[in-house]
């Protein structure tokens, strides 16, 4: 059964295409999420909003709304270690952190950090390597402010066009930043960067822009063309439009996916790195599909 969640009691107020935010009125994200486990013919959602080795969250606290993705290492599960415990404890710390207060909105750095740091100190070890991407907008400010670790990422639309983007943080092919715990002693073997790393943005948004925040099995399948494209489906921004263009999107990413014919921006960054690859890259794929509207408790 497709899974999709909301958040949050929001009435949108806005007009997709953005409208003047010259007022003093706070601002507030409708979101909606969907995915799909690689492993599963229809998406499946673990406990903890997680889609296979992908995990997420949406968190609401009165100076700001807070998205997050991650993207679980799936090499882990060769040595025995489930890719998902990593990512979904991750983002289940941040979300926390959040509803306690403990951030600030314009550094969303701050919480990436404060919660790997909360992972290094778990009494129980927890092994495991993720990406991960941290949206914030502060209500009364009407900014957004972002940090990205690898490949997951985000995008901002406004008037059908992307104004804003993440930059995708790669070591090299197919390897991009990520955060890890590895066993006693294999730490100089694994993989780490320091969440301070991150690639941080802060912007003005308007009412009605749209935010796609997504793991790299949106990316990897989907050109920008062809999420505008579904984009364009969203005329309104209640709750159920954008319920169901989140589910679309995910769900022709994931179709894509499985092509073998296909050309798909993984397939041709791995031409443009001399790999002859041709298709699209089954994978995880989690979408958070969000409208900056005026906030209404």
């Amino acid at each position: 059964m497709l899974s999709v969640l909301s958040y949050g009691r929001l009435v949108a107020r806005a007009v997709i295409g953005g409208l003047s935010q010259t007022d003093g009125r706070d601002y507030s994200l409708v979101t909606a999420s969907c995915g799909f486990g690689k492993d599963f013919c229809k998406g499946i959602l673990k406990k903890g909003m997680c889609y296979g080795d992908d995990a997420c969250f949406i968190a609401r606290h009165r100076s700001a709304d807070v998205l997050g993705v991650a993207d679980g290492v799936g090499g882990w599960r060769d040595y025995g270690v489930d890719p998902s415990q990593f990512s979904g404890t991750l983002m289940k710390t941040c979300e926390r952190l959040v509803k306690e207060g403990r951030f600030v909105p314009s550094n969303p750095v701050g919480v990436l950090t404060n919660s790997y740091y909360e992972l290094l100190q778990n009494k129980v070890p927890l092994l495991g390597s993720s990406t991960a991407c941290i949206v914030v907008l502060d209500r009364q400010s009407h900014r957004l402010h972002t940090a990205n670790l690898g490949d997951s990422g985000f995008l901002v639309v406004r008037g059908g066009e992307v104004v804003h983007r993440s930059d995708e943080q790669q070591h090299y092919f197919n390897t991009p930043f990520q955060l890890s715990i590895a066993p006693p002693g294999a730490e100089g073997a694994v993989l780490n960067d320091s969440p301070d790393a991150a690639d941080s943005s802060s912007f003005d948004v308007q009412l009605g822009d749209i935010i796609l925040t997504a793991t790299d099995g949106l990316f990897d399948n989907m050109p920008d063309y062809m999420i505008l494209q579904e984009l364009k489906k969203l005329k309104n921004s209640n709750y159920e439009s954008i319920q169901q263009t989140a589910r679309s999107i995910a769900e022709q990413a994931h179709v894509l996916a499985y092509d073998p014919n296909y050309m798909s921006p993984f397939a041709q960054f791995a031409c443009d790195n001399g790999l002859n690859v041709r298709g699209g890259k089954p994978d995880d794929i989690t979408v958070l599909l969000s409208i900056v509207a005026v906030y209404t408790d």
